[in-house]
């Protein structure tokens, strides 16, 4: 739900454009790279898509600073935007020694731009910065610095826009580490209307309509994965969400659901969550699920070809056709691997250059 949309059979990157890409190489485990960089993502979701030069501004801020000076060492692979949404995704990497810097900026420039006040678009969302996300990427950031660095980009925020508010997932989550879906729920992010005076922030004051409650923690590397049904019919695409869901018995594990409209039909929006642990042995696929560690623990997550099996399945009971699936932004490995090759590049504004690469 939260990336440039591909279609399912163009999954698969060229890299031979760049003479450098054949030293990238994705291990089953993200290890260190030969660059000796500790690097994070951080997949920033913003509630504006539809002012396209309005939501690079906001990247370009992660990559320089108010003197227009690039951040060595950071880039933006990706933007995402997606009209009826109304919401754009920024992947922003850097290492996690900088993170902080670098994602407060984008924050505090997309607070500067986006009132909420105006906002209109189908997909759920509470805050100018609806989501801030820190993923590790590779063996050597543990667990608690993702946190550490989420707890205080929660922290700057708060301090650096007066008005702003947010509430804490996952890692950052401590010690309950509840998961994004269950904190959203709690706080009513997937209501139509929220009383924001009713939201008892984990930082901050009571939100203000302007800038809304922006969501921030840590985790495992989040893939999305999207699926269109040749429908009209949300009843239909909710039950099939339903359906797959990871707390539905016979659901898929690490995967949260919503059913949308969107350009005529209905999308099956999924965030697929890394699970810790070695693939389940009762779902089965046509491709193994992709592993990768973090501090020697082994984590997994569901190939996009089960996601779309499974809702493509479901569709067809009812005589539903899909219409394609888009992997939305990237998996863990393709995000390690096109870092290191955005930052051996020096290419800060790689977002521009993926899409001649994204065949």
């Amino acid at each position: 739900m939260c990336g440039n949309t591909v279609p399912t059979d163009t999954w698969t990157f060229t890299f031979r454009l760049y003479s450098s890409v054949e030293s990238v190489v994705f291990g089953s485990n993200m290890a260190s790279s030969s660059l000796g960089r500790r690097l994070v993502a951080c997949l920033l979701n913003v509630s504006e898509a539809r002012r396209k030069d309005l939501v690079e501004t906001v990247a370009q801020a992660a990559l320089y600073n108010a003197e227009g000076a690039r951040r060595e060492g950071t880039t933006v692979l990706n933007i995402f935007n997606d009209h009826d949404y109304n919401r754009s995704v920024i992947t922003i990497v850097a290492s996690i020694d900088s993170i902080r810097e670098v994602v407060l900026a984008a924050c505090e420039k997309a607070c500067g731009l986006i009132d909420m006040s105006a906002h209109v678009g189908v997909h759920p969302c509470m805050g100018a910065v609806d989501l801030v996300p820190i993923y590790p990427l590779g063996e050597e950031v543990p667990v608690e610095e993702c946190a550490e660095e989420a707890r205080a980009v929660a922290q700057g925020l708060t301090e650096r826009v007066p008005g702003t508010a947010a509430f804490l997932f996952g890692w950052a989550d401590s010690p309950l580490q509840r998961g994004l879906a269950q904190r959203r729920k709690e706080m009513g992010w997937f209501k139509r209307t929220t009383d924001l005076q009713a939201i008892q922030a984990d930082l901050g004051p009571e939100p203000r309509t302007r800038y809304g409650l922006t969501g921030v923690g840590a985790s495992p590397y989040v893939m999305n994965c999207n699926v269109t049904i040749d429908t009209r019919d949300i009843a239909l695409g909710r039950s099939i969400a339903a359906a797959i869901r990871e707390s539905t018995p016979g659901g898929l594990p690490g995967v949260q659901v919503l059913a949308l409209p969107h350009e005529g039909a209905v999308e099956i929006a999924c965030n697929v969550e890394s699970v810790k642990g070695s693939p389940p042995t009762h779902v089965t696929a046509g491709e193994p699920w992709p592993c990768f560690s973090i501090e020697g623990q082994p984590y997994c997550h569901a190939p996009a070809s089960l996601v779309t099996a499974r809702v493509s399945e479901l569709a067809g009971r009812q005589g539903v056709g899909t219409k394609g699936t888009a992997l939305v932004g990237f998996t863990p490995h393709e995000c390690r691997g096109l870092a290191e090759l955005a930052l051996s590049q020096e290419i800060p504004e790689f977002w521009k250059e993926q899409r001649r690469i994204r065949m």
